[in-house]
Order: structure tokens, then C-alpha cells, then sequence
């Protein structure tokens, strides 16, 4: 460390703190890490000072930090042709959607570029509700959809509350057998009730007026809620049944996140629109987008498609999906996610679960995994956010950088992650863990 890299840190927190607006913050108190710099799964400070990245900071960077190839493509295209705008043709807009296309299922052929996950949520229920001529849209409560508009208010968690502008809006509460909102008491209870309780929701608010079920695959953010086998199915036959549109958001479940290029291909279930962001090129560049069944997509043949965006399909946000969704593939990026979840992450959790009692839950597949931590296994309740806290500060003095989201740490590496940073990352969460033992 030098007297040169320590001003560079400083410097960047105090310009920071004179002039950085953040998300989902009270700005007064802030004292946001520094990261200078990145590689693979590792990322550092000016200083040196280096942290084994188990966040992928917003469980985007599924590629690593920057990878040659996705940050070669960049620099190739901005020497090319830095923007250009969306109503013109562009090889590299075309191609990159040809490549998303041919990873989702046959009657898929269009693609909507949009400049993140929320917007791309936020075109698909435009898309749901000119497509069916109705407004609702139901969510679960148990979702994050993204800061925009309608997107925010489809998102179940506290932060729609305080953002509801948009209509139509209507939540209802998914699987979650852990804490059951149905009184199940194994998977197939709760699927069987959560079925029957959306179905009733659906019936209550009037199926004619029900234009889209908005569901995350696999709820991210919400606590890597996996479904029990059955739902995705049951949810795509209320659809069916009601004439309703059904979108899966992929944004932060796609693209090698479960060790499948889609999470739902590991479920008996098609949608109508895919909402895409985050993985498709590891967030090198802002981009998002929606994925659109041959039937909507028909629709707009002769009919004016009410919606656009300056940045759709930015020629260099498109250049780093082609580069990084041929190097997933080229290197066997996403079946090494699924590898490595099954032989490594898997394993390393439950193992953890064993050892240490305040870990009450452990669930997960690839690279996305959740511990759910309680101050009590046997009433289940939430570890306080206080101890929270205390565990996080605590990964991150030993190197190891954290998704932290209520009483749960999120597991979510990089695709890339390999056994011995598995390895690495677990004897820290066990030093963590013991030391929070011993402070409780």
C-alpha cells in the first residue's frame, strides 16, 4: 500500500460523499466500499486490498469481472460505431438477438431491447395488457420487478409502497413452504394451495379483467425461492384456463444464474413473454429486455406498438451480449454453474447448516443459493438485523463480499466461481458464523 493508493480511496469516498445521489438510501450516514478494480470473482480498492465476490454485486455478473472477451467485443465496436439509433438496422443489435432467441424456446423469434430488467418488466405488461385488452396484473407479494412505474408497483416487497403511481396492481402470495402462508406441510401442500389461492384471487378480482401473472422464475431477491415441482405448471394452466398472459422475469434467474440458460427450462412450463437483463451480458453495459411469443408478437404486424426507448438495442450493449454469450457457451460457462452448485455450493451450505444452528434453512441450484437465518430453528424466527449486520461486517473484514437482504445471505457467485473459491468463501462464512455464536 502507498501513500498514492490510499489518496485514490480517499478521494473517491469524498467525491462520493460531495456528490453521489444512492439507491434506496439515506445519504447522510453512507460509507460505501471503494472498488477500483476486477477480475473473475475477485475485486479490489486502490489500495490492494482484495474480496472474493459472493455477491456478483447485483447477482449479474455471471461471466466474472471483466473477461476479455466480453470487454473486447466493447472495445471493437465502440472503435466501429459507438451508438446509433433504434428505428436503423444494426448487425450487432441483430445478432444479439439472434443468440438470445436461439436460447429460448421454439415460437420465440422477437426481441424488445430495453436499457434494464425494470423497463423490460415494464414493456412486457404493456405488451400482456394491449395483447389481451384487460389491465390487472397479479404479482406476489414475494418479488422485486425493478424501479419504474409499473414495474415497482408489481414488486411485492417495501419498496413498492412508497412508489404506488401505477394501476391495476394486484398481489397475491406464492410458495414458500419454510414459512408457509398455506399451513402445508410438504412441498406438494404447498403447491396444491398456492395454486388454489391464486386461482381464487384471479376469480375474485374478475378473470376478464386480468391481463398478466408476473412471476421471477426462481424470486431472486425475495429469498432464491425455488418453486415446488408442479407450480410453474399449475400457474401456466390457470392462464390457459382464464386467457391470461403469463411473464417470467429471467432477470436475475437467467443466463447461467441456475446452471440453465433459463431457470424455467427446468420446469414444466412455457410462457408467453420472457423479461430478460443482468446476465445476459453480465451488466458490462446497461441493457435488459423482452423475449416475445410468435402470437404477441404477431399483433404488432400491422399494429403500432405504443412504446420505445433512445438506448434499445445500444450497439455497444448488444456487442457485450455476443461476447459474453459466446463465451458462456464456447467455455462451458453455464453447465460448470450447474457443476459446481451440485458438487461444491450444494454441499458446502448443508454442510455449513449442520455446524451452525442459526442457519435454518438451505436452499438453492447453480450458482444461486439462499441460508436463511433464524435466532430460533424451532419457531423459525428471523435472525435480528442487528446480528445481520454484525455477520455481514464480519465476511467482509475476512475478504469475502456478501448479499445481505433481510435475515438471509444470498450465495451468488459469478458462473466462473471455482471449487476452491467455494471452498474459500465457506471456511470464512464458518469463521462468521462461530463468532456470531459466540457474541449471542
Amino acid at each position: 500500500m502507498t501513500d498514492e493508493t490510499t489518496d485514490l480511496d480517499a478521494r473517491t469516498k469524498d467525491l462520493d460523499r460531495a456528490h453521489v445521489f444512492h439507491s434506496w438510501s439515506a445519504q447522510a450516514a453512507l460509507d460505501p466500499m471503494v472498488i477500483a478494480g476486477g477480475s473473475g470473482t475477485t475485486v479490489w480498492d486502490h489500495a490492494g486490498t482484495r474480496y472474493l465476490d459472493f455477491s456478483s454485486q447485483l447477482v449479474n455478473v455471471n461471466i466474472g469481472h471483466q473477461h476479455p472477451a466480453v470487454v473486447r467485443a466493447i472495445q471493437e465496436q465502440a472503435a466501429t460505431l459507438a451508438t446509433i439509433g433504434p428505428a436503423t438496422a444494426n448487425l450487432a443489435r441483430g445478432e444479439a438477438a439472434r443468440r438470445i432467441v436461439e436460447r429460448a424456446p421454439d415460437g420465440f423469434e422477437k426481441v424488445f431491447f430495453t436499457n434494464g430488467g425494470a423497463d423490460a418488466n415494464e414493456n412486457a405488461i404493456r405488451l400482456a395488457r394491449l395483447h389481451t385488452g384487460r389491465d390487472t396484473v397479479l404479482s406476489t407479494y414475494r418479488s422485486y420487478h425493478g424501479n419504474t412505474g409499473a414495474a415497482i408497483v408489481s414488486t411485492g416487497d417495501w419498496r413498492r409502497i412508497p412508489n404506488r403511481y401505477a394501476r391495476g396492481h394486484v398481489h397475491f402470495f406464492g410458495p414458500y413452504l419454510y414459512r408457509t402462508e398455506f399451513w402445508a406441510a410438504s412441498p406438494e401442500e404447498e403447491c396444491e394451495r398456492a395454486l388454489r389461492h391464486l386461482e381464487r384471487v384471479i376469480q375474485a378480482e374478475g378473470p376478464t379483467t386480468v391481463a398478466a401473472i408476473l412471476l421471477e422464475t426462481i424470486p431472486g431477491t425475495a429469498g432464491v425461492l425455488v418453486p415446488p415441482p408442479g407450480y410453474l405448471a399449475g400457474v401456466r394452466a390457470l392462464a390457459d384456463r382464464y386467457g391470461i398472459v403469463l411473464i417470467l422475469d429471467e432477470v436475475m434467474a437467467g443466463f447461467g444464474r441456475t446452471g440453465r440458460w433459463f431457470a424455467f427450462d427446468g420446469y414444466d412450463v412455457m410462457p408467453d413473454l420472457i423479461t430478460f437483463a443482468k446476465g445476459v451480458n453480465s451488466g458490462y453495459v446497461p441493457v435488459g429486455g423482452v423475449i416475445i411469443s410468435d402470437p404477441i408478437a404477431a399483433q404488432f404486424d400491422e399494429e403500432v406498438f405504443p412504446g420505445g426507448l433512445t438506448y434499445s438495442g445500444h450497439p455497444l450493449a448488444a456487442a457485450s451480449i455476443i461476447g459474453a454469450l459466446d463465451a458462456m457457451a464456447d467455455e462451458g460457462i453455464v453447465d460448470h454453474a450447474a457443476r459446481v452448485g451440485s458438487e461444491s455450493i450444494g454441499p458446502a451450505l448443508h454442510a455449513l447448516a449442520e455446524r451452525h444452528d442459526v442457519i435454518g434453512e438451505v436452499r438453492g441450484e447453480g450458482v444461486f443459493w439462499a441460508l436463511e437465518l433464524v435466532a430460533d430453528r424451532a419457531t423459525r424466527e428471523p435472525l435480528p438485523a442487528a446480528a445481520m449486520g454484525s455477520l455481514k461486517s464480519g465476511l467482509v473484514a475476512r475478504g469475502l463480499l456478501p448479499f445481505v437482504s433481510e435475515n438471509r445471505i444470498h450465495v451468488v457467485p459469478p458462473c466462473v466461481v471455482t471449487t476452491a473459491e467455494v471452498d474459500q468463501a465457506a471456511a470464512i462464512y464458518d469463521e462468521a458464523f462461530t463468532d456470531l455464536a459466540r457474541a449471542r
